[in-house]
């Protein structure tokens, strides 16, 4: 299967993975088409609509991670061996199969919302419907969600910034 390029005009794309600043401090993304954002095109075309939602709003998706080889997520498993975190490979994440993404909400200017907690963090504080974290980011979270789950993604409830495609169980690993 061919996965798509994300490319839209409301999508900023800065992969997390292709730099080392991530939980693993290691630029894991290392070759051209690990470096560039690519999706199913099923995820792909649900994205591009929750970018349409969000630009009119006035914001922007930043996309911090989108397919992710099977390579990386086992490198990802052993430096954080923890399911609420990070999907054993064994089991497989959906970011393998081509239809989850890592993302967050910024203005139109680039500034990145507040959501309380840094991508990745591995805190409880990064569980979703949290109110222990400022007001902002619990509605910039709710902001996400909504434009999310409106164009067919599922939440991940321990990450806020992690959505997989409906039914993503039922696409193969890549």
């Amino acid at each position: 299967m061919t996965l798509v390029p994300i490319q839209h005009a409301a999508i900023d794309v800065q992969l997390a993975y292709a730099t080392t600043e991530n939980f693993a401090g290691e630029v894991l993304y290392t070759t051209a088409e690990d470096q560039q954002a690519r999706l199913h095109r099923h995820a792909a075309d649900a994205l591009f609509h929750a970018a349409d939602r969000a630009a009119a709003l006035g914001l922007r998706l930043l996309l911090l991670d989108a397919y992710r080889p099977q390579a990386v997520q086992r490198r990802l498993w052993e430096v954080r061996p923890d399911p609420e975190f990070v999907a054993d490979p064994e089991i497989g994440s959906d970011h393998s199969r081509g239809t989850a993404v890592d993302l967050t909400l910024t203005r139109s200017d680039g500034t990145v919302l507040d959501m309380g907690t840094d991508f990745d963090a591995a805190l409880q504080q990064s569980h979703h419907s949290r109110i222990d974290i400022h007001r902002e980011a619990q509605q910039n979270r709710l902001i996400l969600l909504g434009l999310m789950v409106g164009a067919g993604f599922e939440i991940n409830p321990y990450e806020w910034w992690h959505y997989a495609l409906e039914n993503s169980e039922n696409y193969p690993l890549l």
